[in-house]
């Protein structure tokens, strides 16, 4: 493993980023909150999505005292994309693993979506990796019907867009409840510009092949994974989420009978950007709740 880190980084807001390199020689893009020596905290963002999902609670979280790192996953943002296309779910467990250790003992993962799904992986793997672990509406199985209203969404515009208005548009429609995230300026950090012009989102499109296409092969992995944890654990959930329901959330509970679920109202499967307040104080009671010794 290769990185470079500062013992404090000089701005909070545009922290310097640190490149960690995979076993198989992907360089994978890190950025940190906060001071090393304080409690760490990784995220691990949903698919399709990079670090920058993260960046308001992890700078909030950091103000609370907590070391927080955001990691792009291999094939998302300025992480490398593997040549061929070639992902596999076990590629991600190696990544986060790498960089949990990179991230020091007492690490709590708070992982959305496909980023919680390999943070169950990889502690049920490789245990004891995380202090403890922060699902965010994710469950070992998942409602079809909202998953596939998200790839539906990421298959739409494969030739990408002529103008970040264009982008703009195409997310309003996706993501009505968010007035936010209509504004072209600030989806720029989203977008890639080719040398056509038009613009792109910042992963790579074989994505949708080699991990998308055959997700619910997994289920059973990822069901057996649950039933090895053991480290505390929270599920956060949107109230109005299409990925996880009463049952998914239920099936869960009865695998991880020790996880707290708390629900997030007004929020869909975007908890983080819906209601990125009650998350982060969610999260923050949680992480505090382990500092005063609860197992």
């Amino acid at each position: 493993m290769s990185a470079h880190l500062q013992s404090r980084l000089p701005d909070p807001a545009s922290p310097p980023p640190v490149t960690l390199v995979a076993g198989d020689g992907l360089p994978l893009s890190l950025q940190q909150y906060g001071r090393t020596g304080h409690p760490p905290l990784l995220f691990a963002h949903g698919f399709g999505q990079t670090r920058l999902a993260w960046r308001g609670s992890a700078m909030r979280l950091a103000e609370a005292g907590f070391h927080c790192l955001a990691a792009d996953a291999r094939g998302h943002g300025d992480s490398g994309w593997c040549g061929e296309g070639e992902y596999d779910i076990d590629h991600f467990v190696g990544d986060m693993v790498q960089a949990a250790r990179f991230a020091g003992p007492g690490c709590v993962l708070v992982g959305a979506s496909f980023g919680g799904l390999i943070g169950l992986l990889s502690e049920a793997d490789h245990a004891p990796l995380f202090r403890a672990l922060v699902l965010v509406d994710i469950t070992p199985r998942w409602e079809a019907a909202g998953v596939e209203r998200i790839l539906t969404f990421m298959r739409a515009h494969p030739e990408g867009f002529a103008s970040l208005r264009e982008a703009s548009q195409a997310i309003a429609t996706y993501l009505p409840h968010r007035a936010d995230s209509r504004s072209p300026e600030r989806l720029r950090s989203l977008l890639v510009q080719q040398e056509n012009g038009r613009f792109r989102w910042h992963w790579d499109p074989k994505l949708l092949e080699r991990i998308a296409d055959d997700s619910e092969k997994h289920q059973a992995r990822l069901l057996q994974a649950a039933a090895r944890i053991r480290v505390p654990t929270l599920l956060l959930s949107g109230s109005d989420s299409d990925v996880v329901s009463q049952s998914t959330i239920a099936e869960f509970r009865a695998l991880v009978p020790h996880a707290e679920h708390v629900v997030v109202p007004r929020a869909t499967h975007m908890v983080v950007g819906d209601r990125n307040e009650a998350f982060t104080d969610a999260v923050l009671s949680f992480v505090r709740s382990l500092g005063r010794g609860r197992d």
